[in-house]
C-alpha cells in the first residue's frame, strides 16, 4: 500500500476564494431642486432628446443690480448647474450650452479675458460633480484662437466623462453655427480636391460627418433666455426642425423649472418634419 504523506498545515496551499469586485459606477442621482418641485409628468414621447440654449441675459441681470458684467456671468454657473440636475431629472439625454460664440472675441479684452478663464475654472471645478452624475462633456467649437488653458481643461473633461451615457454636456465654446459650416464645406472642398470624395455623392448625411461634433443629434428644443427671440448663430444646421421657445426670464435668474416650463411648452406642439 502506497504511503500518503500529509503535509503540515503551515506547508499547505490554501486556495482562497477571491470575490470579484464589481468595477460598475456608481451614478449620483441628481439633487432635487430647494423647492423640493419634481418635474412634470409628461408621456416620455414628449420629452425632448437634445435640448439647446443660449444663456442670454448675464449682463441686463448683473446692470439692473449695480453690478459688473462679469458678476452676471459668475451668477450663470449655477443657473447652469442647476438645469442640468434639471434635465437629468426629466429624462433629457443631450444638452447644448452656448458659452462662448466666435463673435464673443468682439467684446471688451477685460470681458473676453474673464471669460476665458472663467470657462476654464468652471470646467475645472465641475467636470468631478458632472462625472459622478454620469454626464459626459463634450467640447464643440474651434481650436482658433481659443486659450490652450482652456483646451486643456476641455480634453481633461472629456477624457474623464467619455464613459458616461446619462447625459450629453455639449459645451460649445468658441463656436459659431456659420462658422462650423464653413470649416465643413472647406474640409469637403479638400477632400474633392484629394479624390477622397466625390461631389455628387454628398447628400445631408455625408456633410453632417463633416460637423464639429457628427455624433451630435439633431436639436428637438431651442430654449433662449432673456426674452430676445433670435437664434444668434447657434447649432444652425443641427436647428433646422427644432422647435423655437423664448422665456423672459434672464439667465441667471432661470433654473431646472425654467427647463421644464420650456418642455411643458414644447409638449404641446406638434411636430410635422415638412408634413402636411
Amino acid at each position: 500500500m502506497a504511503r500518503v504523506v500529509v503535509k503540515p498545515a503551515s506547508e499547505r496551499k490554501v486556495k482562497s476564494k477571491s470575490k470579484k469586485v464589481s468595477s460598475k459606477k456608481v451614478i449620483k442621482p441628481p439633487t432635487p431642486h430647494r423647492s423640493s418641485i419634481r418635474p412634470p409628468k409628461l408621456d416620455p414621447k414628449q420629452i425632448p432628446n437634445h435640448v439647446a440654449i443660449v444663456m442670454d441675459g448675464n449682463g441686463r441681470w448683473a446692470k439692473q443690480r449695480g453690478l459688473s458684467r462679469t458678476a452676471g456671468h459668475e451668477a450663470g454657473e449655477l443657473a447652469l448647474v442647476d438645469i442640468v440636475h434639471g434635465a437629468i431629472e426629466i429624462g433629457v439625454k443631450e444638452l447644448s450650452v452656448y458659452a462662448f460664440s466666435t463673435e464673443n472675441w468682439r467684446r471688451s479684452p477685460e470681458e473676453v479675458k474673464f471669460l476665458m478663464g472663467f470657462n476654464r475654472q468652471v470646467i475645472h471645478d465641475r467636470r468631478d460633480e458632472l462625472n459622478d452624475l454620469g454626464v459626459k462633456i463634450r467640447w464643440v467649437g474651434r481650436e482658433k484662437k481659443l486659450w490652450s488653458s482652456v483646451i486643456s481643461e476641455l480634453n481633461e473633461a472629456q477624457a474623464l466623462t467619455k464613459n458616461n451615457k446619462v447625459l450629453t454636456l455639449n459645451m460649445c465654446i468658441n463656436y459659431g453655427g456659420q462658422a462650423e459650416i464653413l470649416d465643413a464645406a472647406t474640409a469637403i472642398a479638400k477632400d474633392v480636391l484629394r479624390k477622397k470624395l466625390k461631389p455628387d455623392s454628398l447628400n445631408e448625411k455625408s456633410f453632417a460627418k463633416y460637423l464639429y461634433a457628427p455624433q451630435m443629434s439633431d436639436v428637438d428644443l431651442f430654449l433662449r433666455s432673456s426674452g430676445e427671440q433670435r437664434t444668434s448663430n447657434f447649432l444652425m444646421w443641427q436647428s433646422a426642425y427644432a422647435e423655437m421657445v423664448f422665456l423672459d426670464v434672464l439667465w441667471p435668474d432661470a433654473d431646472r423649472r425654467t427647463l421644464w416650463k420650456a418642455i411643458e411648452i414644447y409638449a404641446e406642439r406638434e411636430r410635422r418634419f415638412g408634413k402636411a
